[in-house]
Formats: C-alpha cells, sequence, structure tokens
C-alpha cells in the first residue's frame, strides 16, 4: 500500500529500498575450560553435552546495532566435567530503510543465522584444540525460537525479546 506521496511503506521517500550490511563480526569473548586434566582423556564414557544460548541486540551507534549471540557448551562425565567453553560471538550491522516492526525481526532471526555458522566454528576450533573431537552443533532455527517467544510474550510471559534456549545432547 502507498502513502499519500506514492512511496511503498518499505521504502524511504527517496525511493531506497530496506538494506542491511554486516560491518563486522568478532569474537568477543572466549572461555575453555578443561577442569579436569589429564585424568578426563583417560575415561572411557561418552560425555553429555548440555548446550545453551542466548541472542541479543543493542543499538551501538544511529543505523547500527550489536547483535550478540552468547553460547554456554558444558561436557559432563560421571566423575565430572570434560570441559566447559563460554562464546559470546557478535556482529555489528547497520540497517536503512528499515521499518521498526521488521528490525526486530531482522536482529533476532536475521542476523543471528547469519553469525551462527561463524560461531559454530569457533566453538568447535576450541573444542578441537581442548583435544575433544569438534563439537559441530546443528543448525538453529531462529524462527521458530523468535515466534516461540513471541507466543510467549503475548500469553503474559517475561518482558524479554531476547531469545534464551536449551539443548540438551546425550
Amino acid at each position: 500500500m502507498a502513502d499519500e506521496q506514492g512511496v511503498a511503506p518499505d521504502q524511504s521517500a527517496a525511493g531506497e529500498p530496506p538494506r542491511a550490511n554486516i560491518i563486522a563480526q568478532y569474537v568477543k569473548d572466549l572461555s575453555f575450560e578443561n577442569p579436569n586434566s589429564p585424568g578426563v582423556y583417560q575415561a572411557n564414557e561418552t560425555p553429555k553435552i548440555d548446550v545453551q544460548f542466548n541472542i541479543g541486540s543493542d543499538a551501538a551507534g544511529e543505523g547500527v546495532w550489536e547483535v550478540i549471540l552468547k553460547m554456554d557448551v558444558s561436557a559432563k562425565l560421571e566423575k565430572g566435567t570434560a570441559f566447559h567453553v563460554e562464546l559470546t560471538y557478535a556482529g555489528l550491522f547497520a540497517l536503512s530503510n528499515v521499518p521498526d516492526e521488521q528490525r526486530e525481526a531482522f536482529l533476532l532471526v536475521e542476523a543471528p543465522r547469519l553469525l551462527f555458522p561463524f560461531a559454530r566454528r569457533v566453538l568447535a576450533d576450541a573444542v578441537r584444540d581442548g583435544n575433544f573431537p569438534p563439537l559441530m552443533l546443528e543448525p538453529i532455527d531462529f524462527a521458530a525460537l523468535y515466534m516461540q517467544q513471541k507466543a510467549q510474550m503475548a500469553q503474559g510471559g517475561p518482558d524479554n525479546v531476547d531469545i534464551d534456549s536449551q539443548i540438551g545432547q546425550a
């Protein structure tokens, strides 16, 4: 639908379509702990893997947002922790002509989808460098998680736009 000037609502008065550019992506924080070495390398059991992640975004300047993907991974054995990794991976995104009602979905769905493969590689390399098999996380459906979070908020759940989830792998 066009406004009074004949411009579609997803375009500026100058006729520019919505644009999103990745300015940078980077490891903001990385921690790898191997608290039970060297004994952990002699264990003959498969660890139980617990993966938790959180997605958030903050304005970083005019038209620029930082999107943060936090991943917390623990591998537990019967006798203790095999390893624990905490990764905060971020990206700076420049958005222009993106309507307010679409900005949140972009920042919490599309931006994390773009960042995730790189964060997954950093995580896998850290685990491999700790002398464990690389941990290759399955792709995450950020759109489904976003819709689930929105549904929870509509039902009176927490007034929080960050997506929190836990993935348990045996």
